[in-house]
């Protein structure tokens, strides 16, 4: 394997807290509340529990097959060229997902933040940053997630007890009003992104040191991230209604807006970009040494640092042209990208193991 560095199960656990909250934090409310309405938390939390059927399948994967990634095990039950097949196509899979990030947070500095800047500015200017993480490999930006993590909760933490002043009650009522089909059609979109897309995790598992506490751990870390995922939908109704969180592009950011308290504590979405930064740094950071690992392992490379600048100029230009406009995201993300992501993430995997079991392989 071209990795020679390993992280502790802790290190794991944050790394899946991070991914899992990623770009999801922003945007998903949005698409919840949509479908769901005022239902958009219950439709958040049974995302979470297909996404917690998802890991234990990923885990099965992981445990058959502890020192070998996917590219590896994909060669060993398809066949040579067969299996290069398949990890070429994750390859894609990883890169167009890193590309889709990358457009999230450019479209969100240049719409909120810098509104004048370029969005190719932006791209290169946070790709660098991630490049400078992840060159001197895996053990690098995980230990870094350890001490980004405490200030991620932290912010979090503050949003939620300064909120309670603009909550309203009557905002969740009915309960199940629409009944359950709209919480289902909710949940799908979320199924997508950010749970189909753990798959990524079955190139890092292997470096993860062996303990019989990974598995736990991988539940563990997302089921704290997707928790934070229905929080922040709940708040998200209590405080702006079903209506305005639906129609607003950001509306966890818009939320954030809210805050005031006297004339001390205002402006304090700050708390909520410093989160998203934090985290979509992150996700980031996993698809695309993710796609770099699997090009790497595919194609036999001793080392795989010489690819992440043509890698990264070529991750610029895809994110730039991945969509045209919001609606057309819009689009994309609610009606066709859980197919896509439920191929790699829940078809292939479940064939491999499969056929590993038929195989018997151990």
């Amino acid at each position: 394997m071209i990795e020679k560095g390993k992280i502790g199960v802790h290190q794991f656990t944050i790394l899946t807290i991070l991914f899992t909250v990623g770009s999801s934090i922003l945007i998903a409310p949005s698409g919840l509340a949509y479908e769901a309405k005022q239902d958009a938390w219950i439709a958040a939390i049974l995302g979470l529990l297909v996404g917690l059927l998802l890991v234990i399948l990923y885990q099965a994967l992981g445990k058959r097959f502890p020192q070998q990634t996917l590219v590896a095990y994909s060669e060993e039950l398809l066949g040579k060229w067969m299996g290069k097949a398949v990890s070429l196509l994750y390859f894609c899979f990883f890169f167009i997902l890193a590309a889709l990030v990358l457009r999230n947070l450019g479209d969100f500095i240049s719409t909120q933040v810098l509104v004048d800047t370029p969005l190719q500015f932006t791209h290169i200017f946070f790709l660098g940053v991630i490049i400078l993480g992840i060159r001197n490999g895996l053990e690098t930006f995980t230990r870094t997630s350890e001490i980004f993590l405490p200030w991620v909760l932290i912010f979090f933490f503050l949003m939620c007890i300064l909120l309670p002043t603009e909550m309203k009650l009557d905002y969740l009522k009915p309960v199940l009003g629409y009944g359950l089909k709209p919480i289902v059609r909710a949940a799908i979109p979320l199924i997508g992104t950010p749970y189909l897309e753990l798959v990524v995790f079955l190139m890092i598992i292997p470096f993860v040191k062996p303990t019989k506490k990974l598995g736990r751990s991988f539940l563990v870390g997302v089921s704290i991230g997707g928790s934070l995922l229905s929080i922040i939908s709940l708040l998200s109704i209590l405080v702006l209604g079903d209506g305005l969180t639906a129609v607003q592009m950001y509306p966890s950011y818009s939320l954030a807006k809210k805050i005031s308290i006297g004339s001390i504590l205002e402006r304090l979405e700050v708390f909520m970009a410093g989160i998203w930064f934090i985290t979509i740094y992150f996700k980031l950071s996993i698809c695309f040494y993710a796609a770099t690992m699997t090009f790497g392992e595919v194609f036999n490379l001793r080392d795989v640092r010489q690819l992440y600048l043509p890698l990264g100029m070529i991750l610029v230009v895809l994110s730039v042209i991945a969509y045209p406009n919001a609606t057309y995201f819009i689009k994309f993300a609610t009606q066709i990208w859980v197919f896509y992501s439920g191929t790699f993430g829940l078809v292939i995997p479940l064939l491999i193991l499969v056929l590993a079991i038929f195989r018997k392989k151990r």
